[in-house]
């Protein structure tokens, strides 16, 4: 940092630079921009997973309306802290220009162990930096036995050679 930069002016800075994948999509960039935003989400790090975020993103989730990185990042912290041993898979349904479409599902338990498998669907817009400005998430949990799981791998980012959501036939 420069004697004239202060450590505010380089936090502005890089809220602004690209996050590639950049819009207008393909159907192979939007694939990679989904499998990112799937690896940032099983890393369970609030901080980074904000990051992908505009500083102003609009959220609704299930019933719940989020703006800003900081209720985000809020809401993952308390979402983390109920769902354990979240595993996710991501899968892009459509895209068109700065926008993606995505179904998904992951597992997880509570802490009196009974396993869940959340399903749903999101609408995300992007700005031309990269970055989400507005998520839109539906999603519904069904109660699964622990013999019924389907993601199996070790905590954190999902095996590139383990099946997504179409070879799991969800």
């Amino acid at each position: 940092m420069t004697d004239s930069q202060s450590p505010t002016t380089t936090k502005v800075a890089a809220v602004s630079e690209p996050r590639p994948p950049l819009p207008p999509f393909s159907v192979e960039s939007a694939t990679q921009k989904v499998r990112l935003a799937e690896n940032a989400w099983n890393t369970k790090d609030p901080e980074k997973v904000s990051l992908a975020y505009t500083p102003d993103s609009i959220w609704r989730n299930r019933s719940e309306f989020l703006q800003g990185r900081e209720q985000i990042k809020a809401f993952l912290e308390r979402k983390w802290a109920r769902e354990l041993d979240y595993r996710l898979i991501k899968e892009l349904w459509a895209t068109q220009g700065n926008r993606i479409a995505v179904r998904f599902a992951y597992e997880w338990r509570d802490t009196k162990n009974q396993w869940y498998r959340s399903y749903g669907n999101e609408n995300w817009e992007f700005s031309e930096e990269g970055l989400m400005r507005r998520r839109i998430a539906s999603i519904n949990d069904l109660p699964i036995s622990a013999e019924a799981r389907l993601f199996h791998w070790d905590e954190g980012v999902r095996p590139d050679d383990y099946a997504g959501l179409s070879d799991l036939n969800l």
